[in-house]
């Protein structure tokens, strides 16, 4: 269950991000911020999905959309996944699932036949003034990136 609907405020936050500093949310009002949650660094989807949200980052920026990559990942990791991959956006680590939980990301998955508890990929859309404008839930990575551009274009 989610605490945050659309059309409702998205309580602010802050996560430790890339670049050695922590993002707050309500340090980016102003901005349209693109929250996507992926399960984890370097995995062949999480590397699909952060490499489209970074082909389309300079459009992302024109529409005043900030990209940002929420796993349950270190810092450090997070570091080696954004380098490696040349993303131009910073990925934030939310280690004990306060933002995960927030937005209702956390899902019992089904992992080589065995329960596990983890990341449901999904993606918010946060406008200039912090109310929550869409969301995606359960992400097909192919496409995806485009349809939040287009999204963000009609803020």
């Amino acid at each position: 269950m989610s605490d945050v609907a659309i059309g409702q405020a998205v309580p602010d936050f802050e996560l430790p991000a890339t670049g050695e500093r922590s993002i707050r949310l309500s340090e980016l009002r102003g901005a349209h911020v693109i929250l996507y949650f992926y399960p984890k660094d370097s995995t062949p989807g999480c590397t699909r999905e952060g490499q489209a949200f970074r082909d389309l980052h300079a459009k992302f920026k024109r529409a005043k959309g900030v990209v940002l990559g929420v796993s349950r990942d270190s810092v450090k990791a997070h570091e080696n996944f954004k380098a490696k991959h040349d993303f131009p956006f910073d990925l934030l680590s939310d280690k004990d699932e306060t933002l995960c939980r927030l937005f209702g990301v956390i899902k019992e998955k089904n992992m080589y036949g065995k329960k596990v508890m983890g990341i449901e990929r999904s993606t918010f859309l946060i406008d200039a003034q912090g109310l929550l404008r869409a969301e995606w839930r359960k992400v097909k990575v192919d496409g995806h990136a485009e349809v939040v551009l287009e999204t963000l274009k009609t803020l």
